[in-house]
C-alpha cells in the first residue's frame, strides 16, 4: 500500500513517515491551513502600519496638533493602536508603534513621538 500526498494525492516514495511528494505541495498545504489567520494579522498589521504612516506624516518634530477630521480624512483608524501610555497624571496617550495620539478638547488631538522608541 503505497501512501498519498495530502496536497495533491500523488503516490509518496521515500520514508515511511513522509507526508507530500514534494516542498512545494508541503508549503501550499501549509498556506492553505493557516491563511484564515494570516489573513487577519495581515489585515490588522496593515491597519497598524496606515495609522503609523498618518502619524509619522503628521508629527514633524516630537509634538503636533491634528484634528480628528484630518486624521480621518487620511484614513486613520481609531479603533487600531500598539498600546496605551497613562502617565502619572491619570492621562492616556494611544500608541501606534512610537508615535502616540491623546484626545483633547473640540476633537482635537496631541500627537508625539515617543523618544525611547527611537534611541
Amino acid at each position: 500500500m503505497t501512501k498519498q500526498c495530502l496536497e495533491c494525492d500523488e503516490p509518496i516514495k521515500g520514508r515511511a513517515d513522509k507526508k507530500f511528494c514534494s516542498d512545494l505541495c508541503r508549503n501550499a498545504y501549509n498556506n492553505k491551513l493557516n491563511s484564515d489567520s494570516t489573513n487577519y494579522v495581515r489585515n490588522i498589521n496593515n491597519m497598524l502600519r496606515k495609522n503609523r504612516r498618518i502619524l509619522e506624516e503628521l508629527v514633524p518634530e516630537e509634538t503636533a496638533k491634528a484634528s480628528k477630521a484630518k486624521l480621518l480624512q487620511k484614513g486613520f483608524n481609531f479603533q487600531y493602536y500598539t498600546n496605551i501610555y497613562t502617565t502619572k497624571k491619570n492621562v492616556s496617550y494611544y500608541f501606534c508603534y512610537e508615535y502616540g495620539y491623546l484626545p483633547i478638547e473640540n476633537d482635537f488631538y496631541f500627537l508625539v513621538k515617543r523618544k525611547e522608541y527611537t534611541e
